[in-house]
């Protein structure tokens, strides 16, 4: 990385109606009336929310409340590199307001994509907010757990859950096939999206809105196949280069674990909430924990940097 890096502090401001506040660049400023998240340079010695609390007064007038570190990114402009501390911003006093001469908006997450004149560094956090923040997996047991599991999705779908993965290793043939056609019945009538892990053939990978790639996989196969180029794509991660690896690989996002003790693999090694955030800070794009997850815990793990949860039980009520 460059010696001389800025490091930068940057507010997503979501409001409960699923939108994201931006702002245009001023006037005299480089890439003038480009739509970009607010935020600024950290002074020397101040922590990113000192920062973000400070740049939000000045450039919005708003007094910060509460805030969740969320990705490090860093991005290579022509003329510089920065190191963007992106922080998710659910709470704050006061109504945002251009003290800066810059004009503000508030866009739906689901389009904010489609916004022209976006400041290169602005997509991938936009891009990061349409990934959900609970990952259930299905149980990897076979046909015998498929109704208590069934019923599970259902459940978690009424509760919100829209996010969901196929990993039945173990599992061949026509009835895997009908299971796997139901849930993806079930999951797309309520708008969640399915990844099929890569431990099943390429040829059940077009019936599914993408892959989640296992380390091994993701390492054997190198770089995310073209074909996958317009889907989402998950890799699971145990260690710092596991996660390096899967940014390497051009993943969405990564799953990282375990964090806490599970039922499943009683006496495995974990990582820890202090664990998983050391790690979560050097991954580059959102990071899920998983082991030991409850519904409960959302906050917990957000509050550490996580994008989310996932799990095979305890993610829903």
């Amino acid at each position: 990385m460059p010696s001389d890096v800025v490091d930068v502090a940057v507010g997503v401001l979501l409001s409960p109606e699923g939108r994201v506040l931006l702002g245009d660049r001023p006037a005299g400023k480089p890439w003038a009336g480009w739509w970009e998240l607010p935020g600024g340079k950290l002074e020397p010695g101040e922590s990113v929310i000192h920062a973000l609390a400070r740049e939000l007064k000045e450039e919005l007038g708003i007094e910060l409340q509460h805030a969740s570190p969320w990705v490090t990114y860093v991005h290579h402009y022509p003329t510089t590199t920065v190191r963007l501390f992106f922080c998710r911003v659910t709470d704050w006093h006061g109504q945002p307001q251009g003290l800066e001469q810059q004009q503000l908006k508030w866009v739906d997450i689901a389009s904010a994509l489609d916004l022209p004149d976006l400041l290169p560094a602005t997509y991938p956090p936009l891009r990061w907010l349409q990934i959900p923040d609970r990952y259930l997996i299905s149980p990897g047991q076979g046909q015998d757990s498929m109704p208590s599991f069934l019923a599970r999705l259902q459940t978690a779908l009424a509760q919100g859950v829209r996010l969901v993965q196929w990993r039945e290793p173990r599992w061949h043939g026509q009835d895997m096939h009908a299971a796997l056609e139901a849930m993806l019945a079930l999951c797309h009538k309520a708008g969640a999206k399915v990844l099929i892990n890569s431990a099943h053939g390429e040829a059940l990978w077009p019936l599914a809105d993408g892959v989640h790639f296992r380390a091994q996989d993701a390492k054997q196969t190198s770089t995310r196949p073209a074909s996958l180029d317009n889907r989402l794509v998950g890799v699971s991660a145990h260690t710092e280069q596991e996660l390096h690896m899967a940014r390497s690989f051009g993943a969405d996002f990564a799953v990282l674990g375990p964090v806490l003790p599970t039922d499943s693999h009683p006496g495995a090694n974990t990582l820890g909430w202090d664990g998983f955030e050391a790690l979560q800070q050097k991954a580059g794009l959102p990071v899920f924990a998983i082991g030991g997850q409850r519904a409960t815990m959302l906050g917990l793990a957000q509050s550490r940097g996580a994008h989310g949860i996932a799990g095979i039980r305890q993610i829903i009520d």
